[in-house]
């Protein structure tokens, strides 16, 4: 999100809220990358090395030196997640070798994980944004009053209602048509908030479409595994 990322510099309020949200949105994804790149199944210790990463960018209190001409936010910020983790391989590795004497790092050192595959880091990132849609479109029923059919119809957004509509319309007082209606156009809404969340994480527009089909596969390919 690049209008969070720019605001999160300068230490101000503000900019120390935007980068809290930051983290908080892209805390899932950062901890499924750091467990693929660990491959020891430590749960724990990459809870803390992904805990270590938005340390040091609250700390630090940017995210580097963002730029949104970089295009995804996606990519920028798996490439920072990458950058801190071999950041810290390479002193664990220095630290081994000389007690604290500085060496070169080895060339495998800094391309190890180059490589990795990110899927699992994009269909968490697919889910956190999706997580962040579900919960703005909640938020904008409750305020219309409309918080007992969000939660009636919810179940229909992804098309695994595991009830008849017949049922969500008598709870709700409505006709099998009009509950009809109401599932379209609450889809329609969460489609537009889905749509509207991806779209702040790019820099041009115009790969929206793009984007989106390649987060589903992400996630459908998560699924599947």
């Amino acid at each position: 999100r690049w209008t969070l990322v720019l605001e999160s510099g300068g230490g101000t309020p503000k900019a120390r809220a935007a980068l809290r949200e930051l983290c908080d949105i892209y805390y899932a994804p950062v901890v499924s990358f750091v467990r693929r790149w660990r491959q020891d199944g430590d749960e724990d210790a990459s809870r803390d090395q992904a805990h270590a990463f938005f340390e040091s960018v609250l700390a630090n209190e940017k995210f580097g030196e963002p730029d949104p001409q970089r295009g995804r936010f996606r990519n920028y910020l798996l490439g920072a997640v990458k950058h801190f983790l071999l950041e810290q391989r390479r002193l664990a590795a220095t630290e081994k070798r000389g007690g604290g004497v500085a060496h070169e790092p080895l060339e495998e050192e800094l391309h190890a994980g180059e490589g990795l595959d990110a899927s699992v880091f994009d269909r968490e990132w697919a889910l956190a944004l999706i997580g962040r849609a579900l919960g703005d479109l909640e938020s904008e029923m409750a305020a219309a009053g409309k918080s007992e059919q969000f939660a009636v119809l919810e179940p229909w957004l992804d098309g695994n209602a595991d009830s008849p509509q017949a049922e969500a319309a008598e709870v709700l007082g409505l006709s099998g048509t009009a509950i009809k209606v109401a599932i379209h156009r609450l889809r329609e809404r969460f489609r537009a908030k889905v749509r509207a969340e991806v779209v702040a994480t790019l820099q041009d527009p115009d790969e929206l479409d793009d984007e989106l089909r390649h987060l589903v596969l992400a996630q459908g390919a998560g699924e599947q595994g």
